[in-house]
């Protein structure tokens, strides 16, 4: 049995706990938050700790540790649980800067720990078909892919606590909300060789963007476009990911990203392709992708190999964020090394 263990016990962490439940082999033994008002309702049900050494201390038994936290604490969370030899889940964005990556990075690969980072988008059904696809190379030579994000994040969102919206602990849309859909970017695009931006605070009053723009030149040549807005109104619109080659179209859209809207290839009929689209409609978002995390985690230590969203694939799309910001702020283009 592999004994998991939350730290913060905020919204995002019901996701966590749901899949360590749902996950054979796994067992939850342990929550961690500066607030004993958060820890209340696991109070009887496993160990409850306000500082997070003395559960590492005292928790021997104690395999994983999730970190659900704000984002700017991650690095410095990492680092402690690390020293301590504990494998590692960190919610998504990995840590708000390059450095900070790089160095959770650096320190899981030190200590000899598992490090995953939680990219739950790439396990839903439309985006595994599209990856089968794409690896059996249906699409040709890749011309362009189109990444969007429109949805609506009002002010009562952002006050709900003081760390939202703030540079030191959040992150603006491209970090908070769009960072999914520009994994997924990546994932399929491959390494990028420049960008361009720019970004507004339109409506929030935040510190950080509420909407960007940008455009991606890949090193394979392809092109890349972005589009995030949490100032679409009054709700939600749509999260899509679309891809175009030689020989193949295909656009997920629907508000989270999860419906077949196109799907074209040369060797696949109408009918084999509405018949996939339903298909998919029947089960858009299939097993939820943090149980699909901590599945692999279990797997990962049970077969001693890596997780297959590692530390790595959250690092790009960091990278990839911190480019578009530094261009939008100098008005420049910015060329990766």
């Amino acid at each position: 049995m592999i004994n998991f263990a939350i730290v913060g016990a905020g919204f995002i962490a019901k996701k966590h706990i749901d899949a360590i439940e749902k996950t054979e082999g796994a067992q939850l033994v342990a929550v961690c938050d500066t607030n004993p008002e958060r820890l209340a309702e696991y109070e009887g049900k496993v160990n409850t700790f306000t500082d997070l050494e003395e559960m590492l201390k005292n928790q021997g038994d104690l395999h994983v540790v999730n970190i659900c936290t704000p984002s700017g604490l991650h690095e410095r969370l990492v680092s402690t649980v690390a020293s301590y030899k504990k494998h590692i889940i960190v919610e998504k964005p990995m840590a708000l800067t390059v450095e900070d990556s790089e160095a959770i990075i650096t320190e899981a690969k030190e200590h000899g720990i598992k490090l995953a980072v939680l990219h739950p988008n790439r396990f839903r059904p439309a985006i595994k078909k599209l990856r089968e696809v794409y690896d059996a190379g249906k699409f040709g030579k890749l011309s362009h892919a189109n990444a969007t994000v429109r949805w609506n994040r009002g002010q009562e969102y952002y006050d709900q606590a003081p760390w939202r919206g703030t540079k030191k602990f959040d992150g603006g849309v491209l970090m908070n909300q769009a960072i999914h859909n520009l994994d997924l970017l990546l994932w399929f695009m491959g390494p990028v060789e420049s960008v361009q931006a720019m970004a507004a605070t339109r409506f929030r009053k935040i510190e950080t963007e509420d909407l960007a723009a940008g455009v991606i030149q890949f090193q394979s040549g392809a092109l890349g476009i972005i589009e995030a807005a949490t100032t679409i109104y009054p709700k939600n619109l749509e999260e899509s990911l679309s891809i175009f080659g030689e020989t193949g179209s295909v656009k997920i859209s629907g508000r989270n990203a999860n419906f077949i809207e196109t799907w074209d290839f040369q060797d696949v009929s109408e009918e084999e392709a509405q018949s996939l689209a339903e298909e998919i409609k029947a089960d858009p978002f299939g097993k939820p992708g943090h149980q699909c995390i901590v599945e692999d985690m279990v797997a990962a230590i049970n077969e001693n190999r890596e997780p297959v969203v590692g530390g790595e694939d959250g690092l790009a799309p960091v990278k990839l964020i911190a480019a578009l910001l530094e261009s939008a702020e100098t008005g420049k283009k910015v060329t990766f090394n």
